[in-house]
């Protein structure tokens, strides 16, 4: 059942959720077992690594290890490889073993208990229910249950008569690059649809893509006959203009890409590390064993059994986190970017030391300083501190007579920046001389130089603090953003393409006619870029250049369910901004079939002068509660109705001159006459109308019925017809079937007379016998004689 912590989910509302529900094989019989192993080996029993009969305690077995997990952090057996996994489980070798002091010893007995080596030994599922420490809270935990699912089950006053409506929208994912003398933004055609880009990342030599299937892509970004030393990991120090797949990585699903200034380190969904590229301030990690060049992907050992989550590089320093929460660092220790509190390099990875009561979620390098986030928004930074690049300098104001700035130049300890202490910061981007940020509530926070307006205040003064934009960006939320060399690019929820900053060398993707006067310009105030709306699922800034993934919804389907009552089937659209998903344009709904009726459940009210769904029509609801848009309703309303061809009667549902309209019920009367002319002989006579099925039926109002309501019964009406004329045709056959039964009847009688005449010939015979044997007789004429009565004729009986 692949029991194990990563199909366990917790929701928003606290609610612990199970997943992944799949069969991995269905065998033929509960005696023939799987000769293969589909699942996470960590999980499993040491009945299946033995490869001995097991059953359902295996699963025990894997909820003792989920539990163990919880109570200690740690995997309950680990190994570097399966077969040293394997040997732990069947031997019992824990990695560790869960504190007496800080838990009950029921729990650690029950946690036992599944993890017993001996599957009798093993309690069941029943058992482990009726266990105490789970029995007491059985009954609170159903409630809770019940109580958070209580506002998902309940439905909204507002939506309580909405049904869900399904969107499938198909999208185009392209990836633009721009800066290092080139202003204006350039598609790369390698990467097209069928290989569109997960994750971006720009270096100051070279752009690396992770794409959606996984794959890494790298290429350089610079101009001139600068010397390579491998970060493109392609083997060799050429310099490829084009995305070109890192070969060496095939068959490694690589998650994330992070570039330094000379070297390259990814990370695979297994959380494994590989660098590649200079090691000239020990970037690689491997302590300078391979040189000072790695020209192609390298493992790191270091993390083989410590899962990295998380990468960022900065020009010549590395930091990681794992999924243990830790932090580690290396590479160029100058300015203490490290916080290793020191300025010396390190040539393999080195654990920082955080304080245990904060939970680090994301790591962030900037060229010569290092961010730390936690969970609650806080944010720790160490390294050079120019420009209050890392928001460490602490200024004092609205003290009488004189403010307070005091300046911290460097960092080699993590310290809090406290500048940033009254937001609570969801990500950060560093770049060169000044940085920013975007808090939970999608606000734009900077801070730094702001020597060219990358700060985005609308100015080119020095700014001792934290600036909060507005203008432009005012009221709009931020969703990602990335600085670069004395520039600054965002986007935002809108789907809106923001840059500012120093425009020099393309790095705004100004053209030449931008520009004033044709040269270089500044500017201090958000821009908006890229000339359409484009949704931004990763951007990247570094040195002179951007890369950027942006996506264009190219067609969105609404499905509606038929179970709402109103069809509008199949819903297309398109659209050229990135969030289409809001708006549908409906161009379709459900049209007469060739039969005469609807292909839905849809139904016109001539008193309403609209359209009502069936379930409406007998609930007694109004036109207003479907889910039809109000301008369909009026087209519907306005529009002529044509009949099909071959409608057995044409239905008058909104003509455009109702005085000629010939009620339903009355054309049917020639179809009721053209139904009784072939029918067979002697047929009652029919009365016009059944008495149930009159036209002028009261509804239950008291009211006529619509002329809607008259072709319902017109159509009952014709299928009344057909069924009597179904019954006539056997009337009239039965009657040709006793005629035939009289006739053989006849026949029958005479061939019984028939048989009596030849009796008395037999009696007559019988006188005679002795007679007969002496003389000879020729037996044709009495074979012809009693051939001839055996046919019952009168003429036999007269010779006799």
């Amino acid at each position: 059942r692949d029991i194990k912590t990563l199909n366990i989910f917790l929701t928003k509302a606290n609610l612990i959720k199970l997943g992944d529900y799949g069969l991995a094989k269905k065998l033929n019989s509960e005696y023939s077992m799987a000769e293969t192993l589909v699942g996470t080996p960590y999980y499993m029993s040491p009945e299946l690594c033995q490869g001995v009969k097991y059953n359902f305690k295996s699963d025990i077995w894997a909820v003792g290890c989920v539990i163990f997990e919880l109570l200690t952090l740690k995997r309950t057996f680990d190994a570097t490889n399966p077969l040293n996994l394997c040997v732990k489980i069947v031997q019992g070798n824990r990695a560790m073993e869960v504190d007496s002091t800080v838990y009950s010893r029921e729990l650690i007995q029950m946690v036992n208990s599944c993890l017993d080596q001996d599957p009798e030994k093993r309690p069941t599922a029943d058992e482990l229910l009726e266990h105490p420490l789970l029995s007491k809270r059985r009954r609170e935990m159903e409630e809770k249950v019940t109580l958070l699912n209580g506002p998902n089950k309940r439905p909204r006053s507002s939506t309580m008569n909405e049904t869900p409506i399904a969107v499938v929208t198909s999208r185009t994912s392209e990836v633009y690059v721009w800066g290092g003398g080139k202003s204006t933004p350039q598609k790369l055609d390698a990467i097209k649809s069928g290989c569109s880009a997960r994750q971006v990342c720009a270096g100051n030599t070279h752009f690396a893509v992770v794409t959606v299937e996984k794959e890494l892509y790298t290429w350089v970004n610079m101009q001139g006959g600068t010397k390579l030393h491998g970060q493109l990991g392609h083997g060799d120090r050429a310099s490829y203009r084009q995305p070109k797949h890192v070969e060496k990585l095939q068959g490694k699903a690589i998650r994330q890409v992070s570039c330094g200034d000379d070297f390259t380190v990814c990370i695979t969904d297994e959380g494994q590390v590989y660098a590649f590229g200079s090691d000239y301030y020990g970037c690689i990690g491997v302590d300078k064993a391979y040189g000072s060049e790695v020209l192609e992907p390298l493992q790191l050992d270091f993390f083989l059994t410590n899962p990295v989550e998380q990468v960022s590089c900065g020009d010549n320093h590395v930091a990681v986190l794992t999924r243990n929460r830790e932090v580690y660092t290396w590479g160029c220790g100058e300015y203490g970017r490290l916080g290793l509190d020191s300025e010396e390099d390190h040539y393999t990875p080195q654990k920082v030391d955080v304080p245990k009561t904060l939970n680090i979620v994301s790591v962030h390098c900037g060229c010569d300083g290092t961010f730390l986030l936690t969970q609650t928004g806080k944010v720790l930074a160490c390294g050079l501190n120019e420009f209050n690049k890392l928001g460490l300098n602490q200024c004092t104001s609205g003290i009488i007579n004189h403010d307070t700035y005091c300046e911290v130049p460097y960092a080699t300890s993590l310290t809090l920046a406290k500048q940033l202490s009254f937001y609570k910061i969801r990500t950060i981007s560093p770049g060169k001389t000044h940085t920013a940020s975007i808090d939970e509530r999608g606000r734009l926070l900077t801070f730094g130089s702001n020597k060219c307006g990358q700060l985005g205040v609308g100015d080119y003064k020095k700014h001792l603090g934290i600036n909060l934009l507005g203008g432009p960006l005012g009221g709009k939320q931020v969703i990602r953003v990335s600085c670069g060399d004395e520039f600054t690019i965002a986007a935002t929820d809108d789907n809106h393409i923001f840059a500012w900053g120093n425009g020099g060398n393309g790095r705004l993707a100004m053209t030449s006619t931008e520009r004033a006067h044709g040269s270089d310009i500044c500017t201090s105030w958000p821009r908006p870029i890229f000339g359409s709306l484009h949704h931004v699922p990763d951007l990247s800034c570094r040195g002179w250049h951007t890369i950027i993934v942006v996506e264009k919804v190219l067609n969105s389907k609404t499905i509606r369910s038929n179970s709402s009552g109103l069809s509008i089937g199949t819903v297309a659209q398109s659209c050229t901004t990135g969030g289409g998903e809001e708006e549908d344009n409906e161009q379709e709904a459900e049209t007469p079939n060739p039969s005469g009726g609807f292909r839905g459940t849809m139904e016109a009210d001539r008193e309403l002068g609209g359209w009502i769904s069936a379930t409406e029509a007998k609930g007694g609801n109004s036109a207003d509660s479907s889910s039809c848009p109000g301008w369909l309703q009026k087209e519907l309303e306005n529009a002529e109705f044509i009949p099909m061809p071959d409608s057995p009667f044409p239905l008058s549902m909104a003509s455009s001159e109702p005085e000629k309209e010939t009620l339903p019920y009355q054309k049917l009367q020639g179809l009721k006459v053209a139904s009784e002319e072939p029918i067979g002989l002697n047929k009652p006579k029919m009365e016009p109308w059944p008495p149930c099925l009159s036209p002028t039926l009261p509804c239950s109002e008291g009211k006529a019925a619509s002329p809607v309501a008259g072709c319902m019964c017109s159509a009952l009406q014709v299928e009344v017809m057909h069924l009597r004329a179904l019954v006539l045709q056997c009337l009239d056959d039965q009657k040709k079937l006793q005629q035939e039964t009289v006739r053989l009847s006849a026949q029958l009688q005479r061939f019984c007379r028939g048989t009596e005449g030849m009796q008395q010939v037999e009696v007559h015979s019988k006188g005679t016998q002795t007679a007969k044997e002496e003389m000879e007789v020729d037996p044709k004429p009495d074979l012809d004689s009693d051939s001839w009565c055996l046919l019952g004729t009168d003429s036999c009986r007269s010779s006799l």
